[in-house]
């Protein structure tokens, strides 16, 4: 078809659809991060994801409706990606956002308006969608001079949405561009709905008006919901006059380049090859550079996978397309210039994202050598014309990161074809047990009494960081057992919200206050502080009556504070040390800032140095010396940001923000951004000392420290310690390190000489299984389990049997290790070998009953397992092998 509507950039399309609805009273909010609020989501993968309480009815909303566009990832297709111009792992959503204010009517009429007058696209190029039998939208886009033959009926899967099972539900209907017959399928009924490319559907409207109830009744919710919008690539190909998702001007710049790494060129009605590669590399860049700046880090579970799997197979792609070195550090700079003006913590986030990303990469690239050993091994041991089982392909997708693609490419490349119908049986098997192990519904997280209430009640006013305690503060709620009371009575373990408090809610990593609320009538002695929903949450156990409207004292145990300020401040100087000696890359993950230690998990690659621990804790020592002010203002988040505060990694924040910083200096040793509660000075923290260094996943290092009381109680447990192995050793403490060096000393002299007692010509056991060596016909075979050896070992003993034989000789020998594991090595003369012996195969066939794995050269092979009562048995089948 010719170009009949003018052209848009991906970032136009944005502002444009973004300003007709501001326009019209939606109030705009920024997008969400990738790592919801909501508990029962793994990622944000729709627009709608931050309005839940909204569509329950659970909060309300001032303004007729909202609109955003929201960043979304979803990976349920991620084999299909790449293979069809519309599936992707990561997109944005253009939505607008109603719940009551807005009309069906004015909904569509709204989309219409600005599909037809503001994009500018032709109506007769336009094809609408409703569901079966929803008459009443069939009617209004008829009322909007859709023709009839440009609309289409379909059924509950392609338009109806619901949230599970039961709850909110309703029809959608669905906008489709048509692309023109030369990219459809060409059948005369070619519609919308067809799975050919021609008609590219780019706008769904979600009507979300009933409630579905256990008995598959559908009663009106009490007010209609709508959820509309688009996907802003898919506009960007409609606009840009493309076919494809990815041919707009975003994802063709990621594109591009890796045609300028690979060398290999992109066609774009090609969905295999090359061209595919090139896709998925595009779209996976994005995903992960996004899901790395929201604060997901590589891991084996939960979002951590999933940000893994996308980074792995996009390295994956990679190397089908001949990349060698790394190469992903490129595509995130890429991402950011284009994506970098609307995320801007991309830009902040750069040098992070491509550690982290460089990091995967290298440890990738071992992953897949070893998995390439596995399947190996397993390709040869199949017979012509055998197919690879799916078991095995599966252990190599579950536990080597194998993408299906690349064992089929190997596999086939050996002449082996891959049994994917055993494969997808796995996968299936894979998949049930993440579902039953999944958390509840999608929205059953929010139906609980303290959505209610923060949408009732106004948010706590926290006067802590001036008041002690406050004797005139309101009681609003009392929530026992889940359930919101107007009283409770004394030996209940209650949760209470004031209207005001000094205590601190636990937040941020800082552990909530302890103590005491008080009046006439009752006492709560207070165990913990939590935040829900702007709501301070006072829980403990309760004596006397207490009831809604009682005015009581309230104040925090003095002591407890002051020993969560020290850590928290002594946080603050550890992560600005850490930054000082590892460098810029460091970003808080995590932390838990208590009254006896503090923990801080880091981004970092390698484990810290005893140097480099020594040098962190000089530099914390040095501010806590230095007894210099912690010094708070308020400020607007730009202004804070301009002055060097530290912003947490994935945390969001509003437009005036609580600035932290150590020092009175322009440029400060630290300058956070934090709500939590601090020392005065650093000299109230004594001395800081890290107890523990150590990782607590990839990319992750987790240090724990101490400060004032609880240094010195760890220093005299350290002492004391040093005092008893003094005592035991009849020494001086200053003298325990020589001391104990001659004591390695002489224990390593007594390892060797028994070693070569255990290992050598004079050894009884081995001298006794030479003397019962088994004829094999053409060599003897020596079958001996030994006590007291390590796996290097049995190569020794080898050695002894081969000098002690005369003529051919094999020999299968076994060890149960110091720590308990099995050991295993086979070893034949070249005698032997030529006479039929195979150490390898026999490793091979006897390795799994000891659970190992192993193998090796005709002369000389080895395994290690996890069982060793197997030993006996191993060492039987290979008897019964080699003999028969």
């Amino acid at each position: 078809m010719t170009a009949d509507y003018p052209t848009m950039t991906t970032a136009e399309i944005r502002s444009a659809y973004l300003s007709f609805f501001e326009e019209r009273g939606n109030k705009l909010y920024p997008s969400s991060s990738l790592v919801p609020d909501d508990p029962s989501l793994l990622l944000a993968n729709a627009g709608m994801n931050q309005f839940k309480e909204y569509y329950q009815g659970k909060k309300t909303m001032k303004e007729i409706g909202a609109c955003s566009c929201q960043k979304c990832v979803r990976t349920n297709d991620i084999d299909i990606i790449g293979a069809d111009g519309r599936h992707a792992s990561f997109f944005e959503m253009l939505g607008n956002f109603a719940f009551g204010g807005v009309t069906k009517e004015q909904a569509c009429a709204w989309a219409y308006e600005l599909i037809t007058e503001v994009f500018k696209l032709p109506k007769e190029r336009l094809h609408f969608t409703v569901f079966t039998d929803d008459d009443e939208t069939h009617d209004v886009w008829r009322s909007l001079g859709v023709e009839e033959d440009h609309i289409t009926r379909l059924g509950e899967d392609d338009n109806f949405w619901a949230a599970g099972p039961t709850g909110p539900c309703g029809p959608c209907s669905e906008i489709y561009f048509d692309l023109g017959e030369e990219v459809g399928c060409g059948c005369p009924d070619c519609a919308p709905g067809c799975d050919c490319d021609r008609f590219l559907e780019f706008w769904n409207l979600v009507f979300t008006q009933f409630d579905r109830q256990e008995d598959g009744s559908m009663p009106e919710l009490p007010h209609r919901n709508l959820d509309t919008g688009m996907g802003l690539e898919r506009m960007a190909a409609i606009m840009q006059h493309k076919s494809s998702f990815f041919d707009g001007d975003v994802m063709q710049s990621l594109i591009n380049l890796g045609e300028d790494i690979s060398g290999k060129t992109y066609v774009d009605n090609d969905y295999t090859g090359a061209s595919r590669s090139l896709r998925i590399i595009a779209d996976h860049a994005r995903s992960v550079n996004f899901l790395i700046s929201d604060g997901v880090l590589p891991g084996n579970e939960g979002r951590g996978y999933v940000l893994r799997r996308l980074l792995r197979r996009a390295v994956f792609h990679g190397r089908l397309l001949g990349i060698e070195d790394a190469f992903l550090g490129r595509f995130i700079d890429a991402v950011n210039d284009v994506m970098g003006e609307a995320y801007p913590n991309l830009i902040e986030n750069a040098n992070l994202v491509k550690g982290i990303v460089n990091a995967e990469e290298e440890r990738f690239s071992t992953t897949l050598n070893n998995g390439r050993v596995y399947l190996d091994e397993q390709l040869s041991a199949l017979a012509e014309g055998d197919q690879l089982p799916g078991t095995a392909a599966f252990m190599l997708h579950d536990t080597f990161g194998f993408p299906i693609d690349l064992t089929v490419e190997i596999a086939e490349g050996a002449g082996h074809a891959v049994d994917i119908d055993g494969f997808n049986a796995e996968m299936a098997q894979q998949k049930a047990r993440a579902r039953a192990a999944a958390k509840g519904d999608a929205w059953g997280s929010f139906n609980d009494v303290w959505t209610e209430l923060s949408d009732e009640l106004p948010a706590t006013e926290f006067v802590g960081y001036d008041h002690e305690s406050i004797d005139d503060a309101h009681v609003l709620a009392i929530v026992v057992d889940g359930e919101r009371v107007k009283s409770a009575e004394g030996g209940s373990s209650v949760q209470v919200v004031l209207d005001r408090t000094p205590f601190y809610a636990e937040m941020g990593g800082q552990t909530g206050d302890r103590g005491l609320i008080d009046c006439d009538a009752a006492q709560l002695i207070v165990t913990s502080t939590v935040s829900k929903g702007g709501l301070y949450v006072h829980e403990g156990q309760l004596s006397g009556t207490l009831s809604e409207g009682d005015v009581v004292f309230a104040g925090y145990d003095l002591d407890w504070r002051a020993l969560v300020r020290r850590n928290h401040t002594a946080t603050h100087l550890l992560d600005a040390a850490l930054k000082e000696v590892l460098g810029d890359h460091v970003n808080q993950a995590g932390s838990l800032v208590a009254h006896d230690y503090l923990r801080f998990d880091f981004t970092h690659f390698e484990a810290l140095s005893s140097e480099q621990i020594k040098a962190v804790e000089r530099l914390v020592n040095r501010e806590i010396l230095a007894a210099k002010p912690v010094v708070t203002r308020i400020m607007g988040i730009d202004e804070a940001k301009a002055s060097g505060a530290v912003a947490l990694f994935g945390e969001k924040y509003g437009d005036v923000v609580r600035v932290v910083s150590v020092g009175e200096e322009d440029q400060p040793f630290s300058r956070e951004l934090c709500g939590g509660t601090h020392a005065a000075n650093t000299a109230e923290l004594g001395l800081f000392k890290i107890v523990s260094e150590s990782s607590t996943g990839s990319n992750i290092r987790r240090i724990e420290a101490v400060t004032s009381t609880g240094a010195i109680e760890w220093l005299e447990g350290r002492v004391a310690i040093a005092e008893q192995a003094s005592a035991a050793l009849k020494c001086r403490i200053d003298e325990l390190p020589a001391r104990i060096a001659g004591l390695q000393s002489d224990l390593r002299e007594a390892n060797h000489k028994l070693k070569a007692a255990l290992t050598g010509g004079s050894s009884d056991a081995i001298g006794s299984a030479i003397e019962g060596a088994l004829d094999a016909g053409s060599y003897k075979l020596v079958l001996a389990e030994l006590s007291g050896l390590e796996a290097a070992d049995l190569r020794n003993v080898w050695d002894t049997v081969r000098q002690k034989v005369a003529g051919p000789v094999a020999c299968v020998i076994a060890t149960v290790t110091e720590k308990g594991t099995p050991a295993l090595l086979a070893a034949g003369t070249d005698e032997a070998a030529a006479a039929g012996f195979h150490a390898g195969n026999v490793i091979k066939e006897i390795a799994p009953i000891v659970d190992g794995r192993g193998g090796g050269r005709p002369t000389m092979a080895q395994a290690g397992g996890k069982n060793a009562a197997g030993l006996s048995d191993a060492l039987a089948a290979a008897s019964q092998m080699i003999l028969g």
